[in-house]
């Protein structure tokens, strides 16, 4: 080693040791990496879960809880869980994990529900596509679907038991869902049929809560960030 590099490695260890080398912006972060990256932080994203608390969600039938720093819906019961803030257009991104058989939604524009069952506003499927129990559903009741209405790609889903990526797009009448780096639904609700949109007002909301619909089964949820746009 040369001694010009000696001295550089020399003053960096310095500079360790005496000034610090911190980053001046400390990351968002909750627990066991619930938190949000850089670049996340720059472009203005929001830490929605901090890995120890449902404080930034409305859980009115106490149906998840967490557990290892992830929300889990209990495996007995119904319940939604909806985001304290309303939201218009926005990037949600999260990470989900699939017991064998779970069920449950992913909604957009809510409006609160009373009682344990039912959604108001756009629901996206989150399904174990694999299960059996399963093997007969209408095409647009699969995992991304626009629940009822369009079709998602059946692919990119990662096989129950295991973490997927999942990145949802909410423009305007548009939604585009990226699945573990694959884009399963790319639709835009304004050319379903005006039949369809006239019978169902619920497409049509502007704004409301993001909420995880919860069905009969558990799942987890962790990593879950949000960007207005």
């Amino acid at each position: 080693m040369s001694n010009c590099i000696r001295r550089n490695v020399l003053l960096c260890l310095i500079g360790f040791t005496v000034f610090g080398c911190a980053p001046k912006t400390a990351p968002s972060a909750g627990a066991d990496g619930n938190a949000l990256s850089r670049k996340e932080q720059k472009e203005g994203y929001v830490l929605l879960f901090d890995g120890q608390s449902l404080n930034n969600w409305i859980d009115a039938n106490n149906q998840y809880e967490v557990r290892e720093n992830a929300i889990v819906k209990k495996t007995k019961g119904y319940g939604n869980l909806y985001s304290r803030n309303e939201y218009r257009d926005c990037i949600l991104r999260f990470e989900f994990l699939l017991t064998p058989a779970a069920n449950n939604g992913l909604g957009f524009h809510h409006k609160l529900v009373e009682g344990t069952k039912g959604y108001d506003g756009i629901e996206l499927q989150i399904l174990d596509n694999d299960a059996a129990v399963y093997k007969a559903l209408k095409p647009y009741q699969y995992h991304g679907s626009l629940y009822g209405y369009v079709p998602a790609k059946r692919k990119g889903l990662k096989p129950a038991g295991t973490w997927n990526y999942q990145e949802v797009t909410v423009q305007g009448s548009k939604i585009k869902i990226v699945l573990n780096g694959e884009t399963i639904l790319d639709t835009d609700i304004q050319a379903l049929p005006a039949a369809a949109r006239a019978k169902d007002p619920r497409l049509l909301y502007e704004k409301g809560h993001i909420a995880f619909l919860g069905h009969d089964s558990e799942i987890r949820i962790r990593n879950i960030r949000v960007r207005e746009l």
